[in-house]
């Protein structure tokens, strides 16, 4: 007796906060059931045979809406019920997400001698990513970088790159980044509000994220897929050295485009190797 159901998304993860309501064809309520961690609803009450609407809502998703018919033996069997999240854009599951940097990448790119640009890396990051259940925008990111894995491939540039004129690793070996709010902009990109710390110096900094989707990985694990791209000026963060040529141009741009190539893996830590 009673209702069962199961709820996903359309990429098959549990929706483990939905609610799911039936009503008779007076469009009184009937019977109200909430999903358990599973996205799984069972429900004892019985219900008199008859045609009743059953509609399905979670924070974050489109309802749905579909028909059941209830026979002498007074339960309802929904089966499964697929929702689409608001904007159509399907998002990780929630919960704790850790950053791979084996399979991730924080590379920026500055302009040299005004003419070509310099390619340059973080070899050393960690980083991870609550994805909130009811609410993405109550999301979080919190990274860490070391700054003395900068590596643009030449050992005398980045030998500067780590002297007080520009990070100045030994007395700031850390660069941080913490969000403080998260803003949908598109189908599938969000802008990632937060705080960059970097030379001793904090500063508000947003990153254009794009989700690129969810799916298992060779080691029985989850993975979700993350591009994120942002642009810093240097004398933001106090790194205000510059060489200018006779002919007046800058040697290194002031301006620094990050780009941000991201795998998470599903859980509170990475898998042991």
């Amino acid at each position: 007796m009673g209702l069962t159901a199961r709820i996903r998304t359309r990429d098959g993860w549990a929706v483990s906060h939905a609610v799911v309501t039936v009503a008779d064809m007076t469009g009184a309520q009937a019977l109200r059931a909430e999903a358990d961690a599973e996205g799984a609803v069972r429900d004892t009450t019985p219900l008199e045979p008859g045609a009743y609407t059953v509609i399905v809502t979670a924070v974050g998703y489109a309802p749905a809406a579909s028909s059941v018919i209830v026979t002498a033996s007074g339960r309802a069997e929904v089966g499964m019920v697929t929702l689409a999240r608001q904007g159509g854009t399907e998002l990780p599951p929630p919960g704790p997400w850790t950053v791979d940097p084996v399979h991730s990448s924080v590379a920026a790119v500055a302009q040299h001698l005004g003419i070509s640009s310099v390619h340059g890396r973080f070899t050393e990051f960690s980083g991870s990513i609550e994805i909130a259940p009811d609410d993405v925008t109550k999301s979080r990111v919190e990274a860490v970088i070391r700054a003395a894995s900068v590596d643009t491939g030449n050992g005398m540039r980045d030998g500067h790159l780590k002297s007080p004129d520009f990070l100045d690793v030994e007395r700031f070996p850390e660069i941080t980044y913490r969000s403080t709010g998260l803003t949908a902009t598109g189908s599938d990109r969000w802008t990632v509000h937060g705080e960059l710390g970097m030379h001793g110096v904090v500063r508000a900094v947003d990153l254009d994220l794009a989700y690129l989707g969810t799916g298992p990985d060779p080691w029985g694990g989850t993975r979700a897929a993350f591009r994120a791209t942002t642009e810093l000026h240097r004398e933001d963060f106090a790194m205000n050295y510059n060489q200018v040529l006779q002919a007046g141009i800058a040697a290194i741009g002031t301006t620094l485009k990050v780009e941000l190539d991201i795998q998470a893996v599903q859980g509170e830590s990475l898998p042991a190797a």
